[in-house]
């Protein structure tokens, strides 16, 4: 389970990482790539709340199944 995280993780981090650079590398005034920049996060910390939740979710799910068992 811990290779699937960290594949996840190296995934989501990789994708952050060519997102922001293809922002900051994009031929647009300086307003609209802050603007983009502002959105992006925005949307970064959606998606890292939604995994959170999942997550959470997730686990409490693990623990109720093992309590059980």
């Amino acid at each position: 389970m811990s290779d699937n995280k960290d594949m996840l993780l190296a995934f989501v981090l990789g994708g952050l990482i060519g997102a922001a650079l293809g922002v900051l590398y994009a031929p647009k005034s300086g307003r609209e790539t802050r603007s983009n920049i502002k959105k992006f996060g925005e949307e970064i910390v959606d998606t890292v709340s939604d995994l959170s939740d999942d997550f959470k979710e997730n686990e409490s799910q693990f623990y109720k199944k093992s309590k059980i068992g």
